[in-house]
């Protein structure tokens, strides 16, 4: 009977070892986000933009809730940026006016990292850069 408490003690780490988090839980709207954003944190930095670029685009591709949530849940990062990179080209080839600008999935990833890193700046470095004659760049940050 002493053995009994040892075992599900066994039992219930190695089921949280199996639950490692790299999937969404899309059982609610609220509970899709969490996940999004768990796994957003543990990305590389580059992976990172790809990926929060690509649950968008599902997103906004997908704009029923339940067609939504069915879509994304239990997807691991890798098969949310594919679903991205699908959504790219469905809409490129459709004529969508936002991706024509950019030849390749690639291409646009690095703008919108330019984008991001810009808006990591502080607003006064911003603001010397807009005041400098010698700086070109007075691009706004991209909206969607």
């Amino acid at each position: 009977m002493k053995k009994l408490p040892l075992v599900l003690l066994l039992l219930s780490c190695s089921l949280l070892m199996a639950c490692n988090g790299q999937e969404i839980n899309a059982h609610s709207e609220k509970t899709a986000y969490k996940s999004v954003k768990m796994i957003k944190n543990h990305l590389t930095e580059e992976k990172r933009i790809e990926y929060e670029m690509s649950f968008w685009m599902i997103r906004d591709a997908k704009k029923d809730n339940a067609e939504f949530l069915a879509a994304v849940d239990g997807k691991k990062s890798d098969e949310i940026i594919a679903m991205g990179k699908e959504i790219y080209e469905k809409r490129k080839t459709e004529g969508f006016a936002e991706y024509q600008q950019y030849k390749t999935w690639e291409e646009m990833m690095a703008k919108y990292d330019r984008d991001r890193i810009k808006q990591g700046k502080s607003k006064t470095d911003i603001k010397e850069k807009i005041n400098d004659p010698q700086s070109g760049n007075r691009d706004v940050i991209y909206s969607m």
